[in-house]
C-alpha cells in the first residue's frame, strides 16, 4: 500500500542517504550534496511555506520523496520532483501511486491549476511514469544540465488540473484495484 506522509525533521538523514544512492543521483541535476549542504537545504526546505514535501511509504516503510515548489504562487502552479530512494521499492508501482496521490493534493487542497517538472531526457522510466499520470511533454531543453562532465538534455512536462480531473477516476480506480492505494477518492463535487 502506498501512502504519503509529510516530511519531518527526522527525515534529514534518510533523504541524505537516498540522495546519495547511485540510481537516484544518476537522474538528478546536482551532484550528491555534502552532509553540510544537505542540512542547509533541509533546514531551508522545512521553513519555506512555498515548498511542500512528502515521504512516500510502501506498506508503512519509507521508500521515496515527493516535493512541490511554488504552492503559494499567485499563478497556482508548482514544480514537481519525486524519486524512489529505496531500491527494493522500485518497479513495484510506488512511483505511479505516489504521483496520483500527489496530484490529488496538488489539485485538491493546494488548489493548483498546473504542475510541471523537468526530467533528464534519457530517464525513460520517469518519462513513462509521468506520462501514465497524464503529464504531457511541453518542451525540450538541449544541453540544459551539466553533470559528471557532460551536458544532458531535459524534457519539460506538465499536467493541468482539468487534465487530471478527466483521468483521475480511471487512474485512482486502477490503483485501488491493484492494491496500491487504500481507496479511490470520490469525484469532486459528488
Amino acid at each position: 500500500m502506498i501512502e504519503l506522509r509529510d516530511i519531518e525533521e527526522n527525515d534529514l538523514e534518510r533523504l541524505f542517504r537516498w540522495r546519495n544512492e547511485p540510481e537516484v543521483d544518476r537522474w538528478m541535476y546536482s551532484h550528491p550534496p555534502t552532509p553540510e549542504a544537505h542540512e542547509t537545504w533541509f533546514a531551508a526546505f522545512i521553513r519555506d511555506p512555498d515548498r511542500k514535501g512528502w515521504i512516500i511509504t510502501l506498506d508503512g516503510r519509507p521508500c521515496g520523496s515527493m516535493t512541490l515548489t511554488g504552492v503559494t504562487s499567485a499563478q497556482r502552479r508548482a514544480r514537481w520532483d519525486w524519486y524512489i530512494g529505496d531500491a527494493e521499492a522500485r518497479g513495484r508501482g510506488a512511483g505511479r501511486a505516489a504521483q496520483a496521490l500527489g496530484l490529488e493534493l496538488a489539485f485538491g487542497p493546494f488548489g493548483l491549476q498546473r504542475v510541471w517538472s523537468e526530467v533528464l531526457a534519457a530517464n525513460e522510466v520517469a518519462l513513462r511514469a509521468q506520462a501514465a499520470a497524464g503529464f504531457r511533454r511541453e518542451g525540450y531543453l538541449r544541453r540544459h544540465a551539466y553533470k559528471h562532465g557532460e551536458f544532458r538534455d531535459v524534457a519539460l512536462l506538465a499536467i493541468l488540473e482539468s487534465e487530471w480531473a478527466a483521468r483521475r477516476v480511471m487512474v485512482l480506480t486502477d490503483l485501488k484495484a491493484s492494491g496500491l492505494i487504500v481507496a479511490a477518492p470520490a469525484v469532486k463535487g459528488a
